[in-house]
């Protein structure tokens, strides 16, 4: 039994597969709709709104320190992805390079990870984005009923789950189901769309910045750093630190490039530039608009859910700008939408290609060269997580899902450079160990400060994962041939 949980795929076989009949998906991606695809991704809810939130809460006009902090500790993890994605140029991301390195039963169990992963980052944005439209709905008069605009149930910490009195959160799903159909067409236009709508956020996120410039007041920034009121994590360096914790989710997405990567052109060259272009632009948009933000605004006024808006609200002269604002923040879950849907879809494809999910699964549209199955699977499960559960208890599982998947692809560069270095690595993370194993204990460190009902909800998702995993999985692996 112990020899079936830890046998391994062979890289070699791997590569050869994946160069001769590409498992019939498309080669399509360049390094610019890489780019692209990773800023859409990483620029979401967390530009428009924790930057407000955790400039007023924790370390003030310093959480540009913070969002600094929490880049580097992003990077760290970028730089084995990128090293993962150029070797092993094959969907399923961290999931597949376990595969290789860890053996098939730690490989299921990232693979579920994954899963929980980009589902819950799916859903979690599908109801921010339910939130924003209802906003802008109401701006134009537009009401919608309760009773399709919430979701089904509530989480109180002193009470439990509830139930709303709402049916679905009804603008989520119809979101779900619009970018559902966008993907089926290929990835080819998918990309496309996603290099319009980050056009749009990224233009509005600089008009912000730019027009902002000039209406800054320093006093705002003084004192930089505010003084720690007595309690850790408020103010001081310690809230920047905390501050560094909460901002991490504003960076979460830049691995669903990884999954893509059996669809780039060229791989081995692209995949690494994606990957940290993508952080490197994200972290001077997060630091530039917090900067502008915390100088319009002072600190202490910015715990809104639309801190953005509020600094606009303070200038009179830049009232033009807030309809934009809607339209980028709209635009921009939108991407995250799309992103972490192909991610999810991709995730689903690569498992049952191996065998460990139904074999249906993983078959490819012969001319559009989509996993239409899987990726009609990602947009019911998203669509119905979406419209039944609140934001807040999403957030929670997207973060968790998402440090353990960073904590073990850092540890799998470690493994691997150990047990097979005659491998070809066209980008190669410098300084090995070290910098892997930071980057694994920052990771690490993060999801211990989580609390104690996220890990247990993790804790059900997994034992979940093992029931599947052992009554179908490892009879039907591929291996097993």
């Amino acid at each position: 039994m112990l020899n079936r949980l830890f046998r391994k795929k062979d890289i070699g076989a791997m590569l050869e597969a994946s160069s001769q009949d590409n498992g019939g998906l498309h080669r399509n991606l360049t390094a610019t709709n890489l780019v692209t695809l990773g800023i859409g991704a990483i620029v979401g809810a967390g530009i428009f709104v924790i930057t407000g939130q955790a400039a007023a809460e924790y370390a003030g006009p310093a959480l540009t320190i913070s969002f600094a902090i929490s880049a580097v500790g992003c990077v760290l993890a970028g730089l084995c992805y990128a090293e993962f994605a150029a070797m092993i140029p094959v969907s399923g991301s961290v999931y597949a390079y376990c595969y290789t390195t860890m053996g098939e039963f730690l490989a299921w169990f990232i693979g579920w990870a994954l899963v929980l992963e980009y589902l819950f980052a799916c859903s979690s944005v599908s109801s921010a984005w339910s939130g924003y439209m209802l906003n802008l709905l109401d701006g134009w008069g537009v009401h919608l009923p309760p009773q399709i605009s919430q979701s089904t149930f509530i989480y109180l910490p002193e009470s439990g789950w509830q139930w709303s009195g709402s049916l679905i959160n009804f603008p989520a799903v119809f979101i779900v189901g619009i970018l559902t159909a966008l993907l089926m067409g290929g990835i080819k236009q998918s990309a496309l769309i996603n290099n319009v709508i980050v056009a749009i956020k990224v233009g509005v996120i600089l008009l912000f910045v730019g027009f902002g410039l000039s209406y800054i007041d320093r006093s705002n920034w003084t004192p930089y750093i505010p003084a720690n009121t007595g309690e850790y994590g408020h103010y001081g360096w310690s809230g920047i630190l905390r501050g560094a914790g909460i901002v991490f989710y504003a960076y979460l997405g830049f691995d669903a490039l990884s999954t893509a990567a059996q669809e780039t052109r060229n791989p081995q060259r692209d995949m690494p530039r994606g990957i940290l272009i993508s952080l490197g632009v994200c972290a001077v948009l997060y630091v530039a608009v917090t900067a502008v933000l915390t100088g319009i605004v002072h600190y202490t006024s910015l715990n809104v859910a639309a801190p953005i808006g509020v600094a606009i609200d303070q200038v009179p002269q830049l009232s033009w700008l807030s309809p934009f604002i809607k339209l980028g923040a709209i635009a921009g879950l939108s991407s995250v939408i799309l992103v972490m849907m192909l991610g999810q879809s991709r995730i689903y494809y690569s498992i049952a290609d191996d065998g460990l999910l139904p074999s249906f699964l993983a078959r490819v549209h012969p001319v559009r060269g989509v996993p239409q199955r899987a990726t009609i699977l990602a947009g019911l499960a998203t669509a119905l997580i979406a419209g039944l559960f609140p934001l807040q208890v999403l957030n929670e599982l997207v973060s968790i899902g998402t440090l353990l998947a960073f904590t073990i692809v850092c540890l799998c560069v470690i493994v691997l450079r150990r047990t097979r270095p005659d491998l070809k690595r066209p980008f190669r993370v410098p300084w090995v160990p070290w910098l892997p194993l930071i980057g694994a204990l920052i990771c690490v460190v993060q999801m211990l400060s989580l609390p104690w009902p996220t890990w247990a909800r993790l804790i059900i998702w997994t034992l979940i994962g093992l029931l599947i995993y052992f009554f179908y999985g490892i009879k039907h692996s591929h291996l097993n041939k």
